[in-house]
């Protein structure tokens, strides 16, 4: 018996919603790092896109443990020497909020091409709307979050 390697055409893609009110940005980012490479289905092959489509909703309503919102910066370079930006946590969850789960997503998947293809898959929303309502996406709903 040979090995059947699912090619990438062959995979079905599911859409789903993961409401992120309430939710812990680390716990969170990693279920959802999990569902766009595909690890909870059957057909989980580490080298061949098989993960999902997730749109994230209420990213401005995530929460940061601890001290985290005010010693926790986020930096960024432009590449010129004296140009490197740095936000802190409770100034980034203000103005940009879908930049945090981003990272702490993007930081959970694998550092190659097919890493940088999944975050594709992302769709992140601050607010509760999202443009999404063709594809029917289905209720995710986290581990650990409350019933409710």
């Amino acid at each position: 018996m040979a090995t059947m390697y699912p090619k990438p055409g062959e995979v079905e893609r599911a859409w789903w919603i993961v409401d992120l009110q309430g939710q812990t940005v680390g716990r969170a980012a990693s279920q959802i790092a999990s569902l766009l490479r595909g690890k909870h289905k059957p057909i989980f092959t580490p080298h061949v896109d098989t993960g999902d489509f997730v749109v994230c909703i209420n990213a401005d309503k995530v929460v940061l443990t601890g001290r985290k919102l005010d010693q926790k910066h986020y930096h960024s370079f432009t590449g010129y020497q004296g140009h490197m930006r740095s936000v802190p946590a409770r100034q980034m969850l203000v103005d940009h909020p879908e930049e945090i789960i981003k990272q702490a997503v993007r930081r959970m998947l694998p550092r190659n091409a097919l890493g940088r293809k999944t975050v594709g898959k992302l769709k992140i929303y601050a607010g509760g709307e999202h443009p999404h309502g063709a594809q029917s996406p289905k209720l995710y709903r986290l581990i650990g979050q409350a019933n409710g």
